[in-house]
């Protein structure tokens, strides 16, 4: 079984987390610049089997597609099209970047490490893919 690798995709950079092969746990794999997601990518692809990449989807309180979609619906098309054989699920990403930040908080990291934005990116990623999981684990 291969892993699921989530994308937080960001017009600046991309935050990277990957289950582990048994798809039980989300971890933070990395953050790259959006130029670059896709060669990390296939370097990545290279020694790791991924079945699915789990894309956070932007969306309004209203449950309406948010504004910074128009960004990140062209990565998906290109991903679909660099990976054919690799599934692509959209998840709702809602809140992620402020639970990200009060988690980071929780944790005591000091303020400057807080205002990284690769860091917040990076954990954003792995909420995405950890609420993807449980999602995937009540359906069955």
């Amino acid at each position: 079984m291969g892993r699921i690798l989530a994308i937080d995709y960001g017009q600046k950079r991309v935050g990277l987390a990957v289950t582990d092969e048994l798809r039980i746990i989300a971890t933070a794999l990395t953050t790259v610049h959006s130029k670059d997601v896709i060669r990390f990518l296939k370097d990545y692809l290279q020694s790791e089997k991924v079945d699915c990449f789990v894309v956070g989807e932007p969306r309004q309180m209203n449950n309406t597609i948010s504004d910074s979609a128009k960004f990140i619906e062209p990565f998906v098309k290109k991903l679909k099209k660099e990976f054919p054989d690799i599934s692509v699920e959209r998840y709702d990403e809602r809140f992620t970047s402020k639970i990200a930040a009060q988690t980071m908080v929780s944790a005591g990291l000091k303020k400057k490490d807080r205002q990284n934005k690769a860091l917040i990116d990076k954990v954003s990623a792995v909420l995405i893919l950890q609420s993807y999981l449980d999602s995937e684990k009540r359906k069955s």
